[in-house]
């Protein structure tokens, strides 16, 4: 035949229009005399003509099979007869003659045969064993005796195929399956029930059947499941009852491929199935795939309905029919509402675990509506509320594109994803007795501060607030699980842990769950993000204020301590407060050591641009040189008169707190000195006078003084600069030191 120098898809082509025009000729049994004749010798000759398709392409001789096989199988899923069983007739035909044409290229593998280390080519791989078996059983249980037939002698060929290339395994004989085959009588099968029969032979071909054959199986089955169906939907039934029960059925690595297949399967197909056998068949599909691959059958459905359609909802219903069912599918539920990985943006469902975690916060939303599962969600209610404040916060987060994957669906009920998100968390609320945190959430304006970008955090803190009153152990399970989260960082959430567990600080009978916030504190005081080591500091303050707790925040010294000397004004302005408290609950020396280390890191914040800072860094001060004694004394000494000249310009702070600190300061530090005068000066807030009592008291300190001047050159405010120019100006303090020209402001007035 020519037909074999053709192109591959212009041949499939030829092959395709030929088989139509062949197959939907007259019924036989119309045809009489010359037409029987021309109809006997055309299909025995088609039947030439694929044989000598096959032995034509030589080594790539199992693809050409394969090939006319797979354009063969959709003739027999005609409802016409006739169609049915000229195309079962072509196909018997071809697996007679692969029992008889030797096809040294085919691998036995393909039957399930295991072999350590095996591998073999893509083009000597029998790909089509699951399909073909399949659909021949399947066409074993037609109305149609002919068909029956034809579908009982392909099988029969196929089985002594795969009993041949066995063969070829000498450690692989099957010594009583070829005794069955020498007694399988294919031309009279029919003294038990076609259906009952065809199991039996089903049954046969399972042991040769691997992972990819039977899931083939399967969707073929399930889309056999459909009514009218020429052949018998209790077969299908019972072939996808036994494949996805079969523990051979473990699909491994390939389950992310083949479960969402039969999952989709069965969403795309349900609509059509009427027949309660089929349902029951398809019921007890999805309950045991769930008990093998619960991430990847939950995943799977939230994909073929992020919004919960009717029908996706039926097979939940399914899901969680069973009690062990109901916690693994909730806690799949649970484990993608938490993947919500900032990461992927794909505005694909199968790539995206934001629009999967969105998906999910809405179905959890319908499995609350269903009163016969609140035990079950009772159960996880702590993580499963955390969860759904999470998505919450992370949907105002989604861009426009995957907004509009759920807007399509909820427009009409005007929920956006974001308010969808919410509806669901006062859902689970009121579903679990906590009506009246939702009402005083809503009197507040939780609810609509949680929408906001803006207000989002304020929201976050309100919600929390409410939850501070329910009963003890609830609220220690939240914050164990929130201290559980902020172990390990992850900037999708934190933020918002971070701010429920820091308002949950004000429950006064979680000390003994503390610890555990302590733990992770020194990590999110060094972090990166914005506004987290002020957050974490505001949470310490509040513990240091609480004499239950305080003491218990020492630990954390040292990192605080560190907060000062980076650039977050906002961080500056908490620690300082903090380290306030701190300092009062140390004990023995350390009250006297920790204020020596203090001094050096708390002159820069004078000069702060913050008013707060400056103000609160002074005063610290001022408390730190009435706690060092002893050894100590002596080096504070030096921090003090470095401290001097910075606090004689801020008595012209503008802000009149700042001001007010420095001249208390400069009192302090006259007493600590025992300097009399200066202490007579401050408290009258004479600064000129005490420029010149500087300079009087110690001229070997004129440098020193000019050096600290400079930086209040460039002061943001007009009265320090004016002073720091008039200091440098005091012939006193120039005396023979050059004064370099960089000190003076270039241009503008003073």
């Amino acid at each position: 035949s020519r037909a074999g120098l053709l192109l591959q898809e212009k041949k499939s082509s030829l092959l395709h229009v030929c088989f139509c025009s062949v197959f939907y000729l007259p019924p036989q049994e119309d045809t009489q005399g010359p037409e029987a004749s021309l109809y006997s010798k055309t299909l025995a000759t088609m039947d030439s003509m694929l044989q000598t398709l096959v032995r034509s392409a030589g080594t790539l001789g199992i693809l050409e099979l394969q090939n006319i096989l797979q354009l063969l199988l959709p003739f027999t899923n005609f409802q016409l007869a006739a169609v049915q069983e000229r195309a079962l007739a072509r196909i018997a035909s071809l697996a007679n003659f692969i029992t008889i044409y030797p096809l040294p290229q085919v691998c036995p593998c393909f039957a399930q045969a295991t072999v350590l280390r095996h591998q073999c080519s893509k083009t000597h791989r029998f790909t089509m064993l699951g399909r073909l078996v399949g659909h021949l059983s399947l066409c074993c249980t037609c109305k149609d005796k002919g068909t029956c037939n034809e579908a009982a002698e392909a099988l029969h060929h196929l089985h002594t195929f795969i009993l041949q290339q066995r063969s070829r395994w000498p450690w692989l004989h099957d010594t009583g399956q070829l005794q069955l085959q020498e007694g399988w009588q294919m031309r009279q099968p029919w003294q038990l029930s076609p259906t009952s029969y065809t199991s039996k032979i089903f049954l046969m071909f399972m042991k040769y059947l691997q992972p990819s054959d039977q899931a083939d199986i399967i969707l073929m089955a399930i889309k056999s499941l459909r009514a009218p169906s020429a052949c018998s939907i209790s077969m299908a039934a019972y072939m996808v009852d036994v494949l996805v029960a079969d523990p051979a059925f473990q699909p491994g690595q390939a389950s992310s491929l083949w479960v969402p297949n039969i999952v989709w399967a069965i969403y795309r197909n349900l609509p059509s199935i009427k027949a309660v056998v089929a349902l029951n068949s398809l019921d007890r599909a999805l309950l045991v795939l769930l008990g093998k691959h619960p991430r990847e059958v939950v995943s799977s459905l939230l994909q073929c309905s992020p919004t919960c359609t009717r029908v996706a909802m039926a097979m939940w219903k399914v899901m969680l029919s069973e009690p062990q069912a109901v916690e693994k599918v909730l806690r799949e539920l649970f484990s993608m509402l938490m993947n919500q990985s900032l990461r992927k943006t794909s505005t694909s469902t199968k790539d995206n675990p934001r629009i999967l975690s969105l998906a999910a916060a809405g179905t959890i939303s319908k499995i609350l509506l269903q009163p016969t599962f609140l035990q079950d969600v009772e159960a996880i209610f702590p993580q499963l509320f955390l969860a759904l404040l999470f998505q919450v916060s992370f949907t105002t987060e989604l861009t426009l594109q995957e907004v509009h994957i759920f807007w399509r669906k909820y427009q009409q009920d005007l929920l956006t994803p974001i308010r969808s998100a919410v509806q669901s968390m006062r859902l689970l609320l009121c579903s679990m007795g906590f009506e009246t945190q939702v009402l005083a959430i809503e009197a507040q304006g939780g609810w609509d501060a949680l929408l906001s970008t803006q207000t989002h955090l304020m929201g976050v803190r309100i919600v929390a607030r409410e939850m501070m009153k329910t009963p003890r152990p609830l609220r220690s399970t939240i914050f164990c699980h929130l201290a559980e989260l902020l172990s390990v960082e992850d900037p999708t959430w934190e933020m918002i842990a971070m701010v429920f567990l820091v308002e949950m600080l004000g429950c006064t009978d979680l000390n003994e769950e503390l610890n555990r916030a302590l733990e992770i504190f020194p990590t999110y005081l060094q972090s990166q993000c914005l506004g987290m080591p002020s957050l974490v500091l505001r949470g310490i303050l509040r513990l240091t204020e609480t004499p239950d707790t305080a003491r218990k925040t020492l630990v954390l010294l040292p990192y605080v301590m560190e907060q000062l000397q980076g650039a977050d004004s906002d961080a500056s302005a908490v620690a300082l407060p903090v380290l306030s408290n701190m300092l009062q609950l140390l004990e023995g020396r350390m009250p006297s050591l920790t204020a020596l280390a203090l001094a050096d890191k708390l002159q820069p914040l004078f000069n702060d641009e913050s008013d707060t800072v400056r103000e609160l860094s002074i005063r610290l001060f001022q408390k730190a040189m009435g706690l060092v004694v002893g050894a100590e004394k002596k080096k504070m000494k030096k921090e003090v008169w470095d401290s001097l000249l910075p606090l004689l310009f801020h008595l012209h702070d503008q802000d009149k707190r700042v001001a007010k600190a420095s001249q208390e300061a400069l009192c302090s530090a006259g007493r600590f000195l025992k300097w009399r005068q200066l202490v007579q000066l401050a408290e009258t807030a004479q600064a000129w006078r005490i420029s010149e009592c500087l300079l009087a008291r110690n001229r070997s300190r004129a440098k020193d003084y000019l050096h600290q001047s400079q930086p209040y050159l460039q002061s943001p405010q007009e009265p320090l600069r004016r002073e720091a120019v008039r200091f440098i100006g005091e012939p006193r303090a120039l005396g023979s030191l050059p004064l370099p020209g960089s000190l003076w402001p270039s241009t503008g007035p003073v």
